[in-house]
């Protein structure tokens, strides 16, 4: 597991009102995907030839081994937490509303995250939060997307109401 880039907030240093529609972050990179850790991820939790065999992947329609969508996004969560949740009130989300792997992550691939607010409103019924909807992307050393996702957080306002 990567370690933390930095430590949780004890105090929140950014809220609910503190984001902006069109604001963008760079997330940094996660660790290198090596054939070690795509088959040990696999081997936990995606164990399909393609991602546990480098030689069954040679005869996939990938043509060699590949990480499992979720590893990456795995990673992406991981570098969404350190640079921009734990500096926030974070109150969970209610689910990703679209993930897509519109090419695969191979062994050697230096994954960077990047994050985009697309819209953000107090929340109607819990005067306490306000709702951030988020658009994620992910990209190989190439500048491909290899993960694109879309989803909202429940962020704590500063003051409620």
């Amino acid at each position: 597991m990567p370690q933390p880039l930095s430590p949780p907030a004890s105090t929140p240093t950014r809220f609910f009102e503190d984001f902006t529609v069109g604001e963008s972050f760079d997330l940094g990179a996660m660790p290198r995907f090596t054939e070690a850790s795509i088959v040990a991820f696999a081997s936990q939790y995606d164990p399909q030839p393609f991602h546990l065999d480098p030689v069954a992947a040679r005869g996939s329609i990938f043509g060699g081994l590949v990480a499992s969508g979720w590893q990456t996004v795995a990673g992406y969560m991981r570098l969404l937490v350190d640079r921009v949740l734990s500096q926030t009130p974070s109150m969970g989300s209610p689910g990703v509303e679209e993930v897509r792997w519109p090419q695969p992550v191979r062994p050697g691939d230096l994954i960077s995250g990047q994050l985009t607010v697309v819209a953000i409103r107090p929340s109607l019924s819990r005067a306490e939060m306000g709702i951030v909807r988020w658009k994620g992307e992910a990209r190989n050393q190439a500048g491909e997307i290899v993960l694109s996702m879309s989803w909202v957080n429940f962020i704590g306002r500063r003051k409620a109401g």
